[in-house]
């Protein structure tokens, strides 16, 4: 009999933002994006900044923000532990346009005291809050 659903928690520091009984996750690891479903090899990878895209048991999506973290799968469950975590429908679109704005300017800030490597992850952490903001409108 193939298994049809897998139990997934998403936590953050703060809190569990997630716990239920899923058919499939999308999310993107360290190597690129990846698709959970029952019976899914166990799997131990960091996260990106971007998007959990969930079909629930009975197929309704939620969309939630990750900003990092690590994926844990098992043959019976998920875990999900993210250094932050917001639902979809609780992200500022307009804080998040004016992060993307000033990572951009500081990546193009040609002084000397510029950490290119702090600016180019500010800038994927907002436009990953961005195409979570965006998916979850389409909702």
């Amino acid at each position: 009999m193939a298994i049809l659903s897998v139990n997934l928690s998403v936590v953050s520091a703060e809190e569990e933002i997630f716990s239920g009984t899923i058919e499939s996750l999308q999310i993107t690891g360290s190597e690129g994006e990846l698709g959970i479903m029952p019976g899914h090899a166990p799997l131990l990878t960091s996260l990106k900044p971007g998007m959990a895209r969930i079909v629930k048991k009975g197929g309704d999506e939620e969309v939630i923000y990750i900003s990092g973290g690590m994926l844990e799968v098992q043959p019976n469950s998920v875990t999900v532990l993210a250094d932050v975590a917001t639902r979809g429908t609780d992200l500022d679109e307009q804080a998040a346009l004016e992060a993307k704005e000033r990572a951009e300017k500081h990546l193009n800030d040609h002084g000397n005291d510029v950490d290119y490597a702090e600016a180019a992850s500010e800038l994927a952490r907002a436009v990953a809050q961005l195409r979570v903001i965006q998916a979850s409108s389409k909702k």
